[in-house]
Formats: C-alpha cells, sequence, structure tokens
C-alpha cells in the first residue's frame, strides 16, 4: 500500500479551524450578532459604511459554512437580515425613531451592493454544499 503524500499547509490548516454545526436559528442568531458587534465596532472606530460591506463577505461565508445539513436554505435568507441588524448602530439620522428608520432605509440603499454580494456568497456556498452531499448520496445508493 502507498504511503499517502502530506496535504498541502493551505488544507492543513483549514482542517484545523473549528467546524460548528449551526442550527437555521442558530446561524441567523450567529450572523445578525456578529454583524451588529462589527456594527458597533465600525461605528465607533472608522464610521465606514464600506469597510461595514467588507466585513459582511467573509460572515456570510462563514454562516453558511457553519449551518447543518438539514437548515442550508436558511443562510441565504437570514444574511440580509442579519446586514440590516449591524447596520442599527450606523444609521445616520435625526434624533427619534422615524429619524433613525430614515437612516437605515437609506444605508440600506446606499450598500445594495454589499448586501446582494454577501447574498450571493451565501447562496454559492450552500449550492456547493448542497451538491456535495447530493453526489456523496448518490454514490451511497450505488454502492
Amino acid at each position: 500500500m502507498p504511503a499517502r503524500t502530506p496535504a498541502p499547509p493551505f488544507v492543513q490548516a483549514v482542517r484545523r479551524l473549528p467546524n460548528p454545526r449551526l442550527t437555521g436559528l442558530g446561524g441567523g442568531l450567529f450572523c445578525g450578532a456578529v454583524m451588529f458587534a462589527l456594527g458597533c465596532l465600525d461605528a465607533l472606530l472608522l464610521e465606514s459604511l464600506t469597510v461595514y460591506g467588507v466585513l459582511f463577505l467573509p460572515v456570510c461565508l462563514v454562516t453558511a459554512a457553519w449551518v447543518r445539513r438539514g437548515d442550508l436554505l436558511t443562510a441565504p435568507v437570514v444574511v440580509p437580515i442579519a446586514f440590516a441588524v449591524g447596520l442599527l448602530p450606523m444609521a445616520e439620522g435625526d434624533a427619534g425613531v422615524l429619524g433613525r428608520l430614515m437612516g437605515l432605509v437609506t444605508a440600506l440603499a446606499t450598500q445594495a451592493g454589499w448586501l446582494y454580494g454577501g447574498t450571493l456568497v451565501a447562496g454559492v456556498v450552500v449550492l456547493c454544499r448542497r451538491v456535495a452531499l447530493m453526489r456523496r448520496r448518490a454514490a451511497a445508493q450505488r454502492r
């Protein structure tokens, strides 16, 4: 039997990462909490919606990768909601609820590209995971 060659360093590093499996609700809470924390941090330090949008993309990737198989379809649904939750501390507006709401709507409109991009990232990851799951099931049925 030939000896197995060691995996490349990148693959070994990825294998050492935690691999939690979140339910649909857990994925939504995780993504929402992380985005709210990032929104608060960005509002305190940088006040840049672009930085917030860039940080949204890896959160979408991680959320879609960590959702368990049975709840795969929830990931592309919860990430836009989490984006809006994270914008709450960053939304500019006059004093009052309506002013804050108008700031949130404006921020969502101006940052729609990041919102669509993150949702697309989550959708692609979920689609790839689903295809791999279907291939594994088909291979197991063939055996």
